[in-house]
């Protein structure tokens, strides 16, 4: 698709969805799209119009043929320090546990600035060519390096400030906040301007651990982004925890909970209960479909029923049932969420790491799994926005994530033109505008972390 090289141009016939434009114009189709024209000049959006045949005089236009235009995407929830380590930390059993071993022996081996840096910025870059405006990743604390990730993060941070949004969440147990060394990595995240995050796992001392949390964010004027439930286990009942200590507590900031897989597991009346706590609390939901298919209902999380061998006797650690297919999707109640009026949204999470062997940083696969794993349904273009306004809006980014009258032209332009022909052939040729200038579209070449990850050359 050739964009003029100019900062004054018209983008013709154009299939806009209708729930991402901040000014709406009527739908065009079943499926929720618009067919507008919009005009860029000096890198924003001057005019959206109903498309008009005219073609305005002395001003370059380029015809879409009623291709597909979305607002840069939005990764609400990724792992950009563990990414790209498989190759020489793989984890052939697939199951939870040993990638929690896994990946805490690879951060003792190999985790260092030069390893992080090149990694998470492959990330990036993957990102970046696949149409990401905003990502948000988590990163590991690791003992005896507590520093290092959160210094990498602010150097890529700076260098890619001009291409990409970036936060960061720090991720540790929340036993870990009521430590001294919690209280100095909770005023470190102040400083470095990031999100107060951990993982909840079930225990007797949690609710005194999520309030803590939130006592640390209030004081330092924190959003809190936290890991829960990311258990089959129907008893993990953390969401329901923090909604409610949330709603008891003078924290006002913002609150995502990812995960929450346990709550697709729990009785209807159970999970109501929660649903309108959360709701009530003003929380926000973000699924990791992708990776959560990869990694739930492995045999060794399953029930014992079905982990037993012939022989009645249980797996060894580890091992693989080759007579045993998952049962469980692993995502949350999105639909129910949605329905209630909780901001949901989809997001990669890990890629090409012990958690999830695959993944590229692209919103589109996660748009395109997530509506066949969670049966998004037509109209797709307003699901469309749990890749895009959704996110943006949980992230503090008003201007992000939608198409509209003087926000700036970050736009992903596709040849398809209707839903069905997108999500049936996502990887057809795309242009990304930054600014209302297209950018190089070229992926990394995983050769390039050849060295990282031990390949020969």
């Amino acid at each position: 698709m050739q964009i003029p090289a100019t900062r004054h141009y018209w983008l013709k016939n154009a299939h806009v969805p209708v729930a991402l434009l901040t000014q709406p114009l009527p739908a065009q189709t079943r499926e929720g799209l618009a067919a507008v024209d919009l005009e860029i000049q000096d890198g924003r959006i001057t005019q959206i119009i109903a498309t008009d045949p005219a073609i305005p005089d002395g001003i370059p236009t380029v015809d879409l043929r009623r291709g597909l235009v979305f607002p840069g995407f939005v990764d609400l929830h990724t792992h950009l320090d563990k990414a790209h380590t498989w190759e020489r930390s793989p984890n052939p059993s697939g199951n939870f546990t040993d990638a929690l071993r896994l990946i805490q022996a690879d951060e003792k081996k190999s985790w260092d600035a030069e390893d992080l840096y090149r990694r998470m910025e492959f990330g990036l870059k993957c990102a970046y060519a696949h149409g990401t405006r905003a990502l948000r990743t988590h990163l590991d604390i690791v003992e005896g390096k507590e520093d290092l990730t959160l210094e990498v993060f602010h150097t890529l941070r700076k260098e890619w400030g001009d291409r990409l949004i970036l936060q960061a969440v720090c991720l540790v147990t929340l036993d870990y906040f009521l430590t001294p060394a919690g209280e100095k990595l909770a005023n470190q995240i102040a400083e470095f301007g990031c999100v107060l995050g951990g993982v909840t796992f079930p225990n007797p001392n949690l609710d005194r651990q999520i309030e803590h949390v939130f006592d640390l964010a209030h004081d330092r004027q924190l959003d809190v982004d936290l890991h829960v439930d990311e258990s089959p286990d129907p008893a993990s009942d953390a969401l329901h925890r923090i909604a409610r200590i949330v709603q008891q507590h003078p924290f006002s900031g913002k609150v995502v909970c990812g995960h929450c897989c346990s709550l697709s597991l729990q009785s209807d009346q159970k999970a109501a209960q929660t649903i309108a706590a959360v709701k009530a609390a003003g929380l926000g939901v973000v699924s990791l479909p992708l990776c959560n298919l990869y990694l739930q209902d492995r045999n060794q999380e399953a029930s014992q029923s079905l982990v037993h061998t012939d022989s009645g006797q249980p797996l060894a650690h580890g091992a693989q049932n080759p007579t045993y297919t998952p049962r469980w999707r692993g995502i949350t109640l999105l639909h129910e969420l949605k329905h209630a009026g909780v901001p949901v949204a989809v997001a990669n999470d890990n890629c090409r790491d012990v958690f999830h062997a695959f993944g590229d940083h692209d919103m589109v696969e996660v748009f395109r799994e997530s509506t066949r794993i969670g049966h998004f349904n037509p109209p797709y273009a307003d699901w469309c926005r749990t890749v895009t306004s959704t996110p943006a809006d949980l992230m503090g980014l008003p201007d992000v994530g939608r198409i509209g009258v003087g926000l700036p032209a970050d736009l992903v332009l596709f040849r398809s033109r209707y839903f069905s022909e997108w999500l049936s052939r996502p990887s057809a040729s795309h242009t990304v505008l930054h600014n209302g200038i297209p950018i190089d579209t070229t992926l990394p070449a995983y050769e390039d972390l050849d060295d990282l990850v031990g390949i020969p050359t």
